[in-house]
């Protein structure tokens, strides 16, 4: 459903963070790398504009949030002290934590706050299915920090490590979750299979736990490819001869086959995809061209095959 709603921005409160779009009427006239002041469902924020929109995207389940005002340069600044503050809170959560027995339960992560500490969320993780109860220890936030909103947020696996940063299982300096990625994508081990990569865990495994986010890099690339590849053990016929598929190279367009000659040893060779055609279909084509055409005996026949019959028989 479109709206007729002209001005719509897209905001992020953290520099390598989700994207979030905000109704901007009352100042049409923003650019990209201004800050602004937002209302969102988490109270007030400050963010970063980073795109304009040209088009209105479709209208949200409860209308748009809007943008309040521009960020002043006091602003900046009462968010950049606020955030100094953050470590300091963590510490104090992640104690009473301890004191409560709750930390072979959760384990708090990071703190933030809004960016004039009217709200502080604390973010933590767990590997319990069920709810943990927190209530005990939000209320000792909440008399430790008064005047504050205390929010207790879990987040998953991928967002820990996102939040911590490292180096990458494969090596990387920076884990991609960390330097580029801004939002995570459902990544399932049929990814791997379809690339042939190795399905040892420690191969397909990152830094979280789970599966590796870049599972999905080049997965849509290597289905495309494979479906104008034959697949493996078709039998294919090649410049070489007749052999099975036994390894497909999807981005090279390739693939290798095994070719078994009588009286040799069995060989690899590699073809490009316009090198090989696949065995069935030239079978099934050799095999109509010799079979009789159906349309002889009743006449209108056009195929040629009658005259070379005719041809054939008068030779012998």
């Amino acid at each position: 459903m479109q709206t007729d709603v002209k001005n719509i921005i897209g905001v992020r409160f953290t520099s390598i963070g989700k994207i979030y779009h905000f109704e901007s009427s009352a100042l049409p006239d923003l650019t990209k790398g201004e800050h602004v002041i937002v209302d969102t469902s988490r109270g007030r924020h400050l963010g970063e504009v980073v795109q304009i929109l040209e088009e209105t995207p479709p209208r949200p389940e409860g209308g748009w949030k809007s943008v309040e005002r521009r960020a002043t340069p006091r602003d900046l600044l009462l968010q950049q002290s606020w955030r100094n503050k953050q470590t300091e809170a963590m510490i104090n959560c992640r104690a009473r934590a301890s004191e409560l027995k709750l930390l072979n339960t959760i384990k708090v992560v990071s703190a933030e706050y809004n960016f004039d500490g009217s709200r502080l969320a604390f973010l933590y993780s767990t590997e319990q299915e069920e709810k943990v109860d927190l209530k005990s220890l939000r209320k000792d936030m909440a008399d430790l920090y008064p005047n504050t909103h205390i929010e207790m947020r879990q987040i998953g696996p991928r967002d820990v490590a996102k939040l911590i940063g490292g180096m990458g299982a494969c090596g990387i300096e920076t884990r991609c979750c960390s330097k580029f990625l801004t939002d995570f994508s459902p990544i399932s081990i049929k990814m791997a299979k379809e690339q042939g990569i190795s399905l040892t865990p420690d191969e397909i495994t990152g830094m979280c736990g789970r599966l590796r986010c870049c599972l999905i890099y080049e997965y849509e690339q290597y289905v495309e490819a494979r479906k104008t590849l034959p697949k493996r053990n078709k039998r294919v016929v090649t410049p070489k001869g007749e052999g099975k598929v036994i390894d497909v190279i999807p981005m090279s367009d390739k693939v290798t086959v095994l070719i078994e000659v009588e009286g040799e040893r069995p060989q690899h060779h590699t073809f490009l995809r316009e090198e090989v055609q696949p065995w069935d279909e030239l079978e099934a084509l050799r095999r109509k061209s010799e079979a009789p055409c159906d349309k002889h005996e009743g006449g209108g026949c056009n195929c040629g095959k009658a005259k070379q019959q005719k041809k054939n028989d008068r030779a012998n």
